[in-house]
């Protein structure tokens, strides 16, 4: 028994890090050849029309900033059509942004302030700006992020780029307030492994889009013909990248295009924003698990088994090599005292070879979480620090460790869900930090 677990262990190890170097891979090919790719900004061959929706409960703390920024866009005004909508605001959200649309420069932008009181939350305001939106593309933006002054050319000039193709352009999302405490610049790490590794090796290998919570555009057309957002789904941006793979469709990477969000400074607001968005793609996994059974397309079975590994195999992976250190560790400990008490998972000569593997495989693992850190911050100026090589070391057996709590919290809470018809919808609001 001891040494089944060792084994399905290692393997699951193995795997794991094999997806990973896969993926590395793929974001190492991609970033050489686009490092060398000088940008420009040129004239588009088009301009079609966007509606920019920002959904905003209660961010009266960081929305002037974010309501700037959009307003302050690289876009033909004419072209821009900007919906703020306040969400059942309890705090001057609204008022914050009726002052700034009322200012002279922005006298003749396209813009409104929308109080709303409907219910769905995010996926319930995007579905109420589908309705009156006049763009042939929407953008979204939440109410922490900063888009870059081109982030939005970018995202056009690439979905332009396929137009019956790319029914939606991503980019990226960086951390404005990474150096704030330890938390923040773990959350910054790990921002940018997704966005410079996972995103771009991805999309190099596979053409496979994720679009994310913000800093993205996507197909006014298309969206109402897929039936819009689930209204009330705790990951709108998961649940709609399977829809649009599931039908051919692809979504595209446009990784010049920048905006700057917001992280939780405190652990408290972190935890519970994570376990939402594990949540969240809990249900999206289990949901479209079917697929991988189906004839649906290759895209959306790569993405659910990749899903399925990264939330359920490999979690109860790690979580069982933590159960077998840690009860090796407190049998040691006892045996101090108690010398009658013998390791549960002992290392025999019968088993010796084994053990030593697993041993050097987790070293390696904790190699590769260091190596895709420091990669990702190559590719982006000014991150490529000693500093970062020993934060990605003291954040392995701290930070990262606490997304396994998050998981199984997740898991636990979607399964009771759906045993006690619990309403899963519900979240504790991330708080916002003046900067």
């Amino acid at each position: 028994m001891n040494d089944a677990m060792q084994i399905i262990t290692l393997i699951s190890i193995w795997l794991s890090l094999l997806m990973a170097i896969i993926t590395l891979s793929g974001a190492i090919v991609f970033w050489l050849k686009h490092s060398k790719v000088l940008v420009k900004i040129t004239p588009l061959p088009r301009y079609p029309k966007i509606t920019v929706v920002v959904p905003a409960h209660n961010e009266e703390v960081v929305i002037e900033k974010t309501a700037t920024a959009i307003l302050n866009l690289n876009y033909p005004k004419d072209k821009l059509e900007v919906l703020f909508y306040a969400d059942n605001c309890e705090d001057k959200t609204a008022d914050v942004l009726d002052e700034v649309v009322r200012r002279p420069e922005y006298r003749h932008h396209h813009v409104q302030v929308i109080r709303r009181t409907g219910t769905g939350g995010k996926a319930g305001v995007l579905n109420d700006a589908l309705k009156i939106a006049h763009g042939e593309y929407l953008g979204v933006y939440d109410a922490d992020a900063m888009p870059e002054e081109n982030a939005l050319y970018f995202l056009v000039k690439k979905v332009l780029g396929n137009p019956q193709r790319y029914m939606a352009a991503f980019g990226r999302n960086k951390t404005r307030n990474a150096k704030q405490n330890f938390l923040t610049r773990c959350i910054n790490q790990e921002i940018v492994v997704t966005q410079r590794i996972q995103h771009c090796g991805i999309w190099q290998l596979f053409k496979i889009g994720r679009i994310p919570g913000t800093n993205f555009i996507i197909n006014k057309e298309y969206v109402e013909s897929i039936g819009g957002w689930r209204n009330g789904a705790l990951t709108e941006d998961t649940d709609i990248s399977f829809k649009i793979m599931g039908s051919g469709k692809l979504i595209a990477l446009a990784y010049n295009s920048e905006a700057f969000q917001q992280e939780p400074e405190k652990l408290k607001d972190y935890y519970f924003q994570r376990l939402r968005w594990a949540k969240g793609n809990y249900e999206v996994v289990i949901g479209n698990f079917k697929h991988l059974f189906d004839h649906s397309n290759w895209r959306v079975k790569l993405e659910t088994f990749y899903y399925s590994c990264t939330f359920f195999w490999f979690n109860a992976a790690i979580v069982l090599s933590d159960f077998i250190f840690l009860a090796n560790l407190c049998a040691m400990i006892i045996h101090i005292w108690q010398p009658n008490v013998t390791l549960p998972f002992t290392i025999t000569s019968s088993n010796i070879l084994l053990a030593q593997i697993l041993l050097l495989n987790w070293l390696l693992m904790i190699l590769l979480y260091i190596l895709q850190i420091n990669v990702a911050m190559c590719t982006q100026y000014g991150q490529a620090t000693t500093e970062q090589i020993w934060l990605s070391l003291a954040s392995y057996f701290t930070y990262s460790q606490l997304f396994i709590i998050v998981s199984v919290h997740a898991v636990c809470s979607v399964f009771c869900d759906k045993i006690f018809h619990r309403d899963g919808t519900k979240w504790v609001k991330t708080k916002r930090f003046a900067d």
